[in-house]
């Protein structure tokens, strides 16, 4: 064998390294970064901002264990809506009809305790079921006949409203007539102490909710799917996830949920009215989920951040009325607040872009 040629021997004796390029990011790029990996940071600092602007201009009395409660015992509702929207909004879709559908479902569980002699669990029970069996509606005409989200959802809005009407003949169910037969229906109503705090289980029972989704969604395949199918439906159809059972299943559990919300707000409310209907209970869980972070183009967000913008509208609300303030104001700062949300997030998915 012959001998290494002289090019060869120059090879051997060259430096092997390989060149690398490493990218200086300016300071605004790692925000930009960070916020990309945490999606719950900014409304978690805009919480804090606006606790600290209403406690400076109100004094100490905002900051009273009373009021901040107060403040979680009036969001108990929207927020248990707004998890149940943050799903639906992380498959890149929307429900429009998921306020109307806890309604209905409190209105049906109540009639069939007061008029019907129902016992309290299985009313509850068929009010959950009744809740679900219209999501799972939804989720079977967005994903198996393809209609968009919004459609069908903004249908379903006027058929669940209209068939609550003409069922109920608008009938209210009185606080006193539900509790004299059950007080089971009023039990997330029930409040305790602690800490000179005074919370409601409603309260609990929001923040439960929030903590259990956050685990499935951050620590379980279904989670991973989830957000698979908002970020794109058809990589994740060829990565041999099942869209379609996806989709039906966000739906049917946004139902199931609205169903818990109705359980909630009968104990907050005491009454039972069809006529909450035409209350925005769904534009303020869209609220809820946009300035909390949750992408309207599906596929990023964190359930987290619907509880921390919840909570922003309840501060601002409760700030506001403190301070004696024209109630359009809140509207005015509730619009500012979610063109910012959605014009942050689109500055932030440029990293991913």
């Amino acid at each position: 064998m012959s001998s290494a040629q002289d090019f060869e021997k120059v090879i051997d004796k060259s430096d092997k390294s390989v060149a690398s390029f490493e990218e200086q990011m300016s300071p605004i790029r790692r925000v930009q970064h960070f916020l990309h990996a945490n999606p719950a940071a900014v409304p978690l600092i805009v919480l804090i901002l606006a606790v600290a602007v209403f406690g400076v201009a109100i004094g100490g009395k905002f900051f009273s264990s009373y009021t901040l409660t107060l403040i979680l015992q009036q969001i108990a509702v929207v927020g248990i809506l707004g998890a149940a929207q943050t799903l639906v909004i992380l498959t890149a879709g929307i429900d429009l009809s998921i306020g109307v559908i806890m309604v209905m479902s409190a209105w049906v569980t109540g009639a069939l305790v007061v008029h019907l002699g129902i016992p309290a669990p299985i009313a509850l029970l068929l009010g959950f079921l009744l809740a679900g069996a219209w999501g799972v509606l939804n989720g079977v005409l967005v994903s198996v006949v393809k209609l968009p989200p919004f459609i069908v959802t903004l249908g379903t809005w006027n058929i669940v409203m209209a068939a609550g009407f003409i069922t109920s003949a608008n009938e209210t169910l009185r606080e006193a007539d539900v509790t004299a037969i059950t007080p089971m229906l009023h039990v997330f109503g029930y409040s305790f102490k602690f800490a000179g705090a005074v919370f409601t289980l409603g309260v609990i029972a929001m923040v439960v909710l929030v903590l259990v989704l956050w685990y499935a969604l951050n620590h379980t395949a279904w989670g991973r799917h989830l957000y698979a199918v908002g970020d794109d439906p058809e990589a994740a159809q060829l990565s041999g996830i099942r869209v379609n059972r996806v989709l039906i299943g966000v739906y049917g559990i946004a139902g199931l949920i609205a169903g818990l919300a109705a359980w909630v707000s009968i104990g907050r409310n005491g009454s039972i009215s069809p006529s909450a209907a035409v209350t925005d209970y769904n534009l303020q869980a869209i609220t809820a989920a946009v300035i909390g972070g949750i992408s309207l183009f599906g596929g990023r967000g964190s359930i987290l951040g619907t509880l921390f913008g919840a909570m922003i509208v309840g501060v601002v609300s409760m700030g506001l009325n403190m301070l004696g303030a024209d109630p359009q104001w809140k509207v005015l700062l509730t619009g500012v607040l979610i063109i910012g949300a959605v014009a942050l997030d689109q500055w932030i998915r440029k990293v991913a872009s």
